[in-house]
């Protein structure tokens, strides 16, 4: 019976530290940034070849990094929600990297960018454009190569999309999403700006 107790024991410290284990990687998939313990969550749910979800970021996400993230105000999440291969790719490609403030530096020149990477239907030269920028941020070929043929992570952004559309019913991207809760005003930073002060 004694021993019986100290299996049980032993089996629950490994579950919880399974589980913490679990829930840290799953936080991971994520790219986030700013202070954990915010009062304000930003979430965006993208696809990196959407137009507007490159003119949010550059309107919108620099501003409010400066103004709240950087002052620990505000926590941004960016979250995938691929609408095509080539995003599906760019999104593999921005996972790539183990440094987050490089994941970062990369997703702001993803979207500068896109206009030369999004183009046509040949996947492979889609590709070839991504990596060229990936390099830029140190990345190097074969770990780029190794992540596009990583199935898991695929299957991980794609499962993120679906769960997304399951709890947030998006029909379009950029979805903005602040505490849990639609944003559905228009792309004027004043606006936004105002809207998140009201939550501090």
């Amino acid at each position: 019976m004694h021993i019986m107790k100290k299996v049980n024991k032993i089996f629950c410290k490994l579950f919880i530290l399974f589980f913490l284990i679990f829930d840290a990687q799953a936080k991971n998939t994520v790219l986030s940034i700013g202070n954990t313990d915010a009062k304000v969550v930003v979430k965006v749910f993208s696809s990196l070849t959407c137009p507007s979800c490159a003119n949010w970021h550059s309107k919108i996400f620099y501003q409010m990094k400066k103004d709240f993230i950087d002052k620990g105000l505000v926590r941004f999440e960016h979250h995938p929600f691929p609408l095509d291969l080539a995003a599906l790719n760019a999104e593999i490609i921005l996972r790539c990297h183990v440094d987050n403030k490089k994941r970062f530096e990369l997703l702001g020149k993803i979207y500068e960018k896109q206009k030369i990477w999004a183009v046509g239907s040949d996947i492979n030269k889609i590709n070839e454009s991504i990596k060229k920028i990936g390099s830029e941020v140190s990345l190097n070929n074969k770990d780029m190569i190794n992540c596009l043929n990583d199935e898991k992570s695929q299957d991980e952004i794609l499962n993120q999309r679906i769960d997304a559309q399951k709890k947030y019913k998006i029909e379009g991207t950029p979805t903005v999403i602040i505490n849990e809760k639609k944003y559905l005003g228009k792309l004027d930073y004043k606006e936004f700006k105002k809207l998140l002060e009201k939550k501090l």
